[in-house]
């Protein structure tokens, strides 16, 4: 008689400690803040005036993480969210907050920023743009993959953690989008095809890209891989696009690296077209797996536009587009300028903005790649003094060096757009010492549910 394998009693996990905090007010990343004793409680998804619940996550001598587990009492701004994890996700803090009042936090969002610089003072912020769609409007996301359990999961990666959400149907991603996750989904299970494990360092697919064009609902599809694979991605490939025809590019990229970079260096075109052609107002644009775009079509156009009625181009005049990218702006511009000059570290993307000046029949625009402090000095000897010149950089704002070439270029107009009203606010104030001075502010909310804002700065000489 064979006896029954000895299997010892997994011991469940002791439970959290659970503390009950009234909120005061939202960080700068829509966070709850409240205060226990000398110590900040931030728990995401709760909002100013409520008195919740939450189970603590993490607990240090300054500061304690709490997962919100009940609302005792309601902020009349607290609305039925349309996500069911969105207390698991924590990707869009305001999700189950009133429209109007993410835009009334955004924009003071911008005007604190602003007022932390004297300098500032006079500068005029309009309300906010709020988004015609504030659902549905994600044209672009990067979604890990990876298995606990044996049960494959697509999402984003747990605040403050390497553990993956499985998010299912996003409300805030294209419907597209949804249709290509779950497609991918199924065919990875029936396929078997491995995931990336980062602590065996063994599997194949790390993460999943997808491009959305909302005009013509088509989407390139990006497989990121810890190897190069022909097989098993060529295989998942025609599957998917066999199932969702709307599919007119899958692409693979190879990161071997053991980092947080989602991206390496290789990028392979596995089946149809080599871009995906897109177009956001009038300009036609043509985008590559690794190029950045907006996420939000309807409000980069606005934008476009925005910077094209400040500029306020003639055909004798040049335009200079600072971390131009893939030439969307540029582009705007060279439809009323004589001249226009792009500039952009990344090769792929000047690439594509030269590919999308062709395009659009536009022969009076110029992308060079380079480092833009180093390259705006080299063209000053081309660039006539009181040029029109607009900067659009990541989150970390422009470098010193590129704000004292701007000052020493003497723009009659300067645009500046931002993604980080903290460092937009940085970077008009030292701008102000460099001789342009900030005349208005347009925040745009390219992002509803999430407390990121987008804003457009009009600058002039300070003697104007």
């Amino acid at each position: 008689m064979s006896k029954t394998p000895y299997r010892k009693k997994q011991s469940r996990p002791a439970p959290r400690p659970t503390i009950e905090v009234s909120i005061d007010r939202l960080d700068a990343e829509g966070i709850g803040v409240g205060r226990q004793g000398a110590r900040e409680v931030l728990v995401t998804g709760a909002f100013p005036g409520e008195q919740v619940v939450a189970e603590v996550e993490h607990e240090g001598q300054r500061r304690v993480v709490g997962l919100l587990r009940r609302v005792l009492k309601k902020s009349p701004d607290r609305v039925p969210g349309p996500c069911r994890l969105s207390r698991q996700c924590q990707g869009c803090p305001l999700v189950t907050m009133d429209y109007p009042a993410q835009l009334r936090f955004k924009e003071e969002e911008v005007r604190r920023e602003l007022a932390a610089f004297p300098s500032l003072a006079d500068v005029a912020v309009h309300p906010v743009w709020g988004a015609p769609q504030t659902t549905g409007y994600r044209t672009s996301v990067k979604l890990a993959m990876s298995r606990e359990g044996g049960r494959l999961k697509i999402g984003l990666y747990r605040r403050g953690s390497h553990d993956v959400v499985d998010i299912g149907d996003c409300p805030l991603h294209h419907p597209l989008i949804n249709r290509v996750v779950q497609v991918v989904r199924e065919e990875v299970d029936r396929q078997g095809v491995w995931t990336y494990d980062p602590r065996k360092g063994r599997g194949i697919l790390r993460y999943l890209l997808v491009r959305v064009s909302p005009l013509h609902n088509r989407a390139l599809v990006t497989f990121v891989t810890a190897e190069r694979n022909f097989r098993e991605i060529t295989h998942l490939a025609k599957w998917l696009v066999k199932k969702v025809p709307e599919v007119v590019s899958v692409q693979q990229n190879v990161n071997p690296s053991s980092g947080n970079v989602i991206l390496g260096r290789d990028t392979l075109k596995m089946l149809g077209a080599p871009y995906l052609l897109d177009q956001v107002g009038e300009t036609r644009l043509a985008i590559s797996p690794a190029s950045f775009f907006q996420v939000n079509h309807d409000q980069a156009a606005r934008i476009y536009d925005l910077v094209r009625s400040w500029a306020a181009l003639t055909r004798e005049e040049t335009a200079l587009d600072l971390y131009c990218g893939i030439g969307g702006i540029a582009l705007s511009l060279a439809r009323d300028a004589g001249r226009v000059v792009g500039i952009e570290v990344v090769e792929e993307a000047v690439r594509n903005a030269r590919d999308n000046a062709r395009l659009n029949g536009l022969r009076n625009s110029l992308f060079r790649a380079g480092d833009a402090s180093e390259l705006i000095e080299e063209l000053s000897l081309e660039i006539p003094s009181g040029a029109v010149a607009v900067v659009n950089p990541p989150r970390k704002g422009c470098e010193p060096d590129v704000l004292k070439a701007l000052g020493a270029l003497s723009p009659r107009t300067l645009i500046y757009v931002s993604c980080n009203p903290q460092t937009l606010a940085r970077d008009l104030s030292l701008l102000k010492a460099e001789g342009l001075r900030t005349v208005e502010v347009q925040p745009v909310d390219m992002f509803p549910q999430t407390p990121h804002v987008e804003s457009v700065a009009r600058l002039v000489p300070a003697d104007r």
